[in-house]
């Protein structure tokens, strides 16, 4: 018998086999929490190179493992417990997924053999032994093991489900007597993750006809939402469009795609588009749109009269997910191929047609105008020294005070909306929000996430007190992790947003804002909080605080809450959204 005969064991147990497996897919860091069906994984894992990050409620788990893909480019892998342990994460898993975010959720689960006998925390009443339906309407699949030898093979099939096609998210759910069964050793080295895979190409003969339509158009325009990624996609959009003048706008997804500052970008469109941005959209007669789904606050309700008009426009969609070609308008052309390739051919092939580059008579001017309009508008408004802060006067502090490369994490209200609108995003930086489903609670515990994937830059939580009021487990996180975020709370003692539009359309704020036993506004002390915890706490009590918290907090480079009373206005709207209309008795 050799020495490798006698040390290495025929067989292991399936948790430690998926361990193996895990670190063999590049995974370093999962995150979740504890239970009863999950504990043989985490011992499992207790022994391996993989960093386990307790988060202390799943929702933050499912957030910061979302951030943490977004921000390393890898999936986000996020471990839960069967029962409420796997519906608490439901909110952070169908977040991912609806932003085309790679994320693998595993589940433990009730042990196979109490199938019908309702155990401890089963979800059942109307259905045995299928938790993995809550997910279904969200992930990309659920896969629920009943064989252990079967782990191994499930699990490169999630990794591979989550990361190809249009990513997003997936579910693995195993029951716990599963982990701790043996499986021959070398199914743990069986299922090796699939490391070449081919994209669709966009077709010569498709590229060359888009590439005519924009060459022949007399107001073309470029569309750019989240699904292109990558600085090779982002160069060769800028290449066409510089090429061939075209004016560039983009969702809410989409900020950061084009520098805030080049001269052929109007910003974001819908709802909270400038007036040049939406006017543009609507007088477009080619447009081309990239891995956008035309969210309805992005497209005004799809109201032709206020941003896009498809037809007489002709729209060119391109995306890698087959079910977004013309789901919300009709297509000229559509085409199912990766975002960044399909840009890089169309690029080509305009250079073919028109060699020399076109310059449109004014449309430079005419767009930084109007783009100075807008931040210069925001500058101004955020001049005020009044106290509390003005929402402007944060972000001109921030913008001011904050390193060009900080990764700003939002969630949603003045944090959001406000950025994309009028945040002028240095181009080494990076805006992360939550897209497809407008998370409020997303921007703490994603920044957590964020700030382990890159942990050398400055990340800042822009979150209101609502967002960090709905997930305080952040804060102890970053606090075991050593994790130096910057939770920025714009503070206005309520849910500003909705407050705003309550009291615009119904002239109050009942249910949206936060007040004591006798009516007066209340907030928690989250500087408090955080020093609680074991973070800095910063007190924002005058209009000079801000900024120079925010210098001695980066200096510092510890976790660190700055609590920002701000006054409660809206963000402006030059778009429409169509809630307005349905709150005064107007239906489409």
């Amino acid at each position: 018998m050799t020495d490798t005969e006698t040390t290495t064991p025929a067989a292991i147990s399936a948790a430690d086999a998926l361990t193996r497996q895990l670190e063999s897919f590049g995974v370093d860091t999962i995150f979740g929490t504890c239970g009863h069906t999950n504990i043989a994984l985490l011992d499992a894992l207790s022994r391996s190179s993989i960093r386990f990050v307790i988060a202390r409620h799943e929702q933050a788990a499912a957030h910061a493992a979302d951030g943490y893909a977004r921000a390393s480019g890898k999936p986000g892998v996020v471990l839960v417990h069967v029962g409420p342990g796997m519906m608490n994460a439901v909110t952070g898993v169908a977040s991912a997924g609806f932003d085309s975010v790679p994320l693998i959720a595993i589940s433990g689960d009730i042990p196979t053999y109490y199938h019908g006998r309702h155990p401890h925390q089963e979800v059942n009443l109307h259905q045995d032994a299928d938790q993995g339906s809550i997910y279904r309407p969200f992930v990309k699949r659920v896969w629920n093991a009943h064989r252990a030898e079967d782990l191994p093979r499930f699990l490169e099939r999630a990794f591979w489900t989550a990361t190809s096609g249009r990513p997003g998210a997936v579910l693995l759910n195993i029951p716990m007597d599963l982990f701790n069964r043996e499986i021959p050793a070398a199914l743990a080295d069986a299922h090796p993750l699939v490391r070449e895979r081919a994209i669709p190409d966009l077709p010569a003969d498709t590229a060359r006809r888009i590439a005519g339509l924009l060459v022949e158009a007399e107001h073309p325009l470029v569309y750019v939402g989240g699904g292109l990624r990558g600085p090779a996609g982002r160069a060769a959009m800028i290449s066409l469009a510089e090429h061939l003048d075209l004016p560039v706008a983009h969702s809410l997804m989409g900020k950061g795609t084009l520098p805030d500052q080049h001269p052929l970008l109007l910003g974001i469109t819908g709802f909270w588009g400038s007036e040049q941005a939406n006017r543009s959209t609507r007088e477009a007669d080619v447009v081309l749109a990239l891995g956008t789904r035309f969210a309805e606050t992005d497209s005004s309700s799809w109201e032709p009269e206020y941003t896009w008009a498809f037809p007489p426009a002709k729209l060119i969609q391109i995306d890698i997910d087959t079910d977004e070609i013309g789901r919300n308008y009709p297509v000229e052309i559509g085409a199912v191929a990766d975002a960044a390739a399909a840009v890089a051919a169309v690029d080509r092939a305009v250079r073919e047609i028109q060699p020399e580059p076109v310059r449109r008579e004014g449309l430079r001017e005419r767009i930084t105008a109007s783009r100075r309009e807008v931040f210069d508008g925001a500058r101004e408004r955020g001049r005020s020294d009044a106290f509390p802060l003005a929402p402007e006067r944060i972000l001109a502090d921030l913008r001011d005070t904050l390193p060009a490369d900080t990764i700003l994490v939002t969630d949603v209200g003045w944090n959001k909306n406000g950025v994309a609108q009028c945040y002028d995003l240095p181009e080494e930086g990076r805006f992360i929000t939550p897209g497809g489903s407008s998370t409020m609670g997303f921007g703490p515990a994603a920044a957590v996430g964020v700030q382990l994937a890159q942990p050398h830059r400055t990340v800042v939580a822009l979150i209101g007190d609502g967002g960090m009021s709905a997930q305080l487990p952040a804060l102890p996180m970053a606090a075991e992790q050593g994790a130096p975020v910057l939770f920025v709370v714009m503070n206005n003692s309520a849910h500003g947003t909705i407050a705003d539009l309550q009291a615009a359309n119904f002239s109050t704020g009942f249910g949206c804002e936060f007040l004591d036993a006798d009516g007066n506004p209340y907030s928690p002390d989250f500087a408090a909080l955080g020093e609680a915890c074991g973070l800095d706490g910063y007190r924002i009590g005058s209009a000079d605080d801000l900024a120079k918290s925010l210098r001695t907090a980066i200096e510092r480079r510890r976790p660190a809450v700055l609590d920002v009373p701000m006054v409660n206005t809206p963000v402006p709207t030059p778009g429409h959204w169509n809630i307005k209309d349905i709150y005064h008795g107007r239906f489409a």
